[in-house]
């Protein structure tokens, strides 16, 4: 007989994206949550969080941190009881000999509750894999946090178009614009409208923009490529939206139109393959073979690497980077219901660089759209 998977054990607050899917709170401190083997769903909570959560409904039980703190002094002759003596008594209390943890628990806690007794497994992968299928709330959710984005692309294509170049520098409202301006502007827009960006959003123009995780900071240019890459927490639900577009104030050149039209095309190529049953390492050298065809080379130089050197896509829904992953090191069937973000770039310092971000949910047949912003991009 095949042995029944431990139930799953968290200590963590709802920044953790296993916590708050298991929870469906938002609570600020780490706190006890367990799963029973017959499926319940368990909290110990403070009297500070008690009442609000007993109300809030996502638990089975909701039990009172203090008095179980005071049962685990009990047991250990009135030493003061932590984390780790409270979960080994409710583990007892409630029959469980081991849980499964995700591999982000905390060590020090993990190595406490063995000493306890408390058998502990890491998860082999996620913590909870079915995270990866996403229901219609869940792509609602998603969905939102893109219309959040688009807020955000809207705000900037007003305050690029009204830039006005200087020299080597865009100059709005008599003050240089700088990534950092662009940056609050469009943070500021999406709080506004009950989302969270918190100084992430990527604003990177000219070679800045090359490499992909670069925030951006200082003068934007007119006639340079300009990344914009946005990915807001949705407030009320936790779930994230994200998309790219890239941008240019000015005129371009024939070579900065060519690289962001094999860009869109290498897209378009990838969301013609996306749907159930399809290998994610597959859509990656799609759009591969779309760059090597146009003649778009990538290769490692001593200052890093040029063209096209990160994934196609990851998965998308409570953290930004979750599963299923779109690249050429990973071999892993889309499944129906899965949310990715579609994502080739192009980077090549002296020319600048390009990425286009969207956001589909893979079904049997063409993946269904959660992201929508137009593609125009040459702003004058």
């Amino acid at each position: 007989m095949a042995r029944s998977t431990p139930p799953p054990l968290l200590f963590a607050d709802t920044s953790n994206a296993d916590q708050l899917y298991f929870s469906r709170v938002d609570i600020h401190d780490p706190f006890i949550a367990f799963a029973t083997p017959a499926g319940r769903r368990v909290t110990a909570q403070s009297a500070l969080e008690f009442g609000r959560i007993k109300k809030a409904r996502t638990f089975d039980a909701v039990l009172p941190l203090e008095e179980w703190r005071a049962r685990a002094e009990r047991r250990a002759s009135g030493r003061a009881a932590g984390p780790a003596e409270i979960i080994a008594e409710l583990a007892r209390a409630h029959r469980i000999r081991g849980f499964r943890v995700a591999d982000d628990f905390p060590a020090r806690l993990f190595v406490q509750l063995q000493k306890l007794g408390v058998k502990l497994a890491l998860a082999d992968g996620p913590l909870f894999p079915e995270r990866e299928i996403k229901s219609a709330a869940e792509a609602a959710a998603i969905r939102e946090g893109n219309r959040l984005c688009s807020v955000g692309f809207t705000v900037a294509e007003r305050i690029l178009r009204a830039a006005k170049p200087r020299g080597r520098e865009l100059v709005h409202e008599g003050k240089p614009l700088t990534s950092e301006r662009l940056r609050f502007a469009i943070e500021s827009a999406i709080m506004a409208e009950g989302g969270q960006a918190n100084g992430t959003t990527i604003v990177a123009g000219g070679d800045q923009a090359c490499d992909p995780h670069q925030r951006g900071f200082g003068p934007l240019r007119p006639q340079e490529l300009i990344i914009l890459d946005i990915f807001p927490r949705v407030t009320e639900t936790g779930y994230f939206g994200d998309m790219t577009r890239t941008y240019l104030r000015g005129r371009a050149s024939d070579a900065q139109r060519r690289l962001v039209a094999v860009v869109r095309e290498a897209q378009l190529a990838a969301l013609g393959l996306i749907r159930a049953g399809v290998d994610g390492r597959a859509v990656h050298q799609r759009v591969v073979a779309t760059f090597d065809a146009a003649g778009f080379e990538t290769r490692r130089t001593k200052s890093g690497s040029v063209g096209f050197f990160h994934g196609t896509g990851h998965g998308l829904g409570l953290a930004v980077h979750e599963m299923p992953r779109m690249s050429g090191a990973v071999s892993v069937a889309l499944q129906k219901g899965s949310v990715v973000t579609v994502e080739p770039g192009l980077y090549y310092p002296g020319l600048g660089g390009c990425r286009i971000e969207d956001v589909v949910q893979v079904t049997s047949r063409a993946p269904k759209l959660l992201s929508s912003h137009a593609y125009d991009w040459e702003l004058r």
